[in-house]
């Protein structure tokens, strides 16, 4: 997020130094929040044979997580403004510990939806914003490097936690692993203690010096209006902004169909008989692909010729991931399944490298913070209702690939409506610009008349 000007004078980044360790604490936090749902789905086979429920009682799971990860960005916001990104970070990370602690005695699904869902979800909340917010406070040059590095521990963690799982499973039951992952996601409380505040800059000219009444209150009125500015979170005055709202619609409609896929990849490839090792391997190879697609497709989307027409390379990216989904139906075995997963990969990662600067490119950097805070509040409701629909799918036919082709119609539709209202759009605008241009044009053409009619004639001189 930009900083304000006031905020910006408080101190000089040190992009470097102890941001490096701060990068490395962000890098587990952002692991965990970003991967720890999509690890989770290889236990949800055996919890669902033991509480004898249906595959879209078992996607609330995930949905919940995710839904509340992404809903407890503006509380997690405020708590970091508040008392910094340090105990944020640390309290995130004992909530999610105690949530995976008390869910592995769990007894009901209502409970795994409190424990993991909730809780752990609020805590995985907690630990992304304040990691995202300290490493903006850390870097200023060298921003982008400092945040893809820390991104990078999504892929990553993805890679070493889903046959880390299986692993758990395999040896412990689900219920023994969930005490053993309890205890790793204490790690992230490690990662808290990393991120230690910037001391600011003393400023003698509001608490040192002495200040006459006007420049007193005026102090006062500025503080005020920064104070009212950072508790409105949510700008309704975005959905007047035509190219905002048909990024929300195609966005909406890329997250209902995005983690479905996820959640039921596993138990999908073992209805096709491949063993559960090798199913979990589908995840780690994903994570593996989406590791390096994410840079690609960032310097990709630099180029001069790609970075005017990003809007459309989003377009396409998600028309290229549905398409995987709907393909999906085709692979019956574990080498087909490998070849899905690495084009999955590949789509998920060129989505989510493009997602948010693709937001950025439309709003500018003044409106970016309430636009993003609007977003992610507003996909919670269809990442909450994708996989529970998908499962319910698998619940009414028997049949992993009819939710497949689900999320691939949704999200195929979304990159073309992307594509098409885009292309209306930009067509407005520049229709728009035309029209000011014409009418600048004709009022400086009036201007030089009206000028040359009151202009004196010259008579001949004597």
């Amino acid at each position: 997020m930009p900083q304000s000007p006031d905020a910006k004078l408080a101190h000089t980044p040190p992009d470097g130094g102890w941001g490096w360790m701060v990068v490395f604490g962000g890098f587990i936090s952002i692991g965990f929040s970003y991967s720890f749902s999509k690890a989770l789905t290889v236990f949800f086979k055996d919890i669902q044979q033991d509480f004898h429920v249906s595959y879209s009682d078992i996607a609330w799971v995930a949905s919940i997580m995710l839904a509340t990860m992404y809903a407890g960005g503006p509380l997690s916001g405020m708590l970091v403004n508040h008392f910094g990104s340090r105990p944020v970070t640390i309290v995130g990370g004992l909530m999610c510990g105690l949530s995976m602690v008390a869910a592995s005695f769990g007894n009901s699904i209502i409970h795994l939806y409190i424990c993991i869902g909730l809780i752990g979800g609020l805590g995985l909340s907690f630990n992304l914003n304040a990691s995202l917010t300290i490493i903006s406070k850390y870097f200023l040059v060298r921003r982008p490097l400092a945040n893809g590095l820390a991104m990078t521990g999504s892929p990553v963690f993805l890679c070493f936690l889903a046959p880390l799982n299986q692993y758990f499973l395999s040896n412990f039951g689900w219920r023994g692993s969930f005490l053993i992952l309890g205890a790793l996601m204490l790690n992230c409380c490690v990662a808290g203690a990393l991120m230690r505040p910037i001391p600011s800059a003393s400023r003698p000219s509001v608490e040192n010096a002495p200040q006459k009444d006007g420049e007193a209150a005026s102090q006062g009125t500025k503080l005020k209006s920064n104070c009212l500015s950072r508790v409105k979170i949510v700008d309704l005055s975005l959905f007047k902004d035509r190219g905002f709202v048909i990024y929300l619609i195609g966005n909406s409609m890329f997250f209902f169909g995005a983690y479905a896929p996820i959640v039921f990849l596993s138990s999908y490839a073992v209805s096709q008989g491949v063993d559960e090792f090798f199913a979990a391997s589908l995840l780690s190879i994903m994570g593996f692909v989406d590791m390096f697609t994410r840079p690609g497709t960032g310097l990709l989307a630099n180029t001069k010729w790609i970075r005017p027409r990003i809007q459309y390379f989003l377009s396409f990216a998600m028309v290229f991931t549905g398409t995987c989904h709907l393909l999906c139906p085709l692979a019956n075995s574990y080498a087909s399944l490998v070849v899905y997963t690495v084009f999955f990969g590949i789509g998920f990662g060129m989505v989510f490298a493009l997602i948010f600067e693709c937001l950025m490119d439309l709003m500018g950097p003044l409106r970016f913070p309430k636009a993003i805070g609007l977003v992610t509040i507003i996909e919670c409701c269809p990442m909450l209702l994708g996989p529970p629909t998908a499962g319910a799918l698998v619940d009414h036919y028997g049949d992993h690939r009819y939710l497949f082709i689900m999320c691939g119609a949704v999200i195929l539709t979304g990159g073309l409506f992307l594509f098409v209202m885009n292309v209306y759009n930009y067509h407005l605008i520049d229709k728009k610009g035309k029209a000011k241009d014409q009418e600048l044009q004709g009022d400086d053409f009036q201007q030089q008349e009206q000028a040359l009619e009151h202009m004196p004639e010259k008579g001949p001189q004597a």
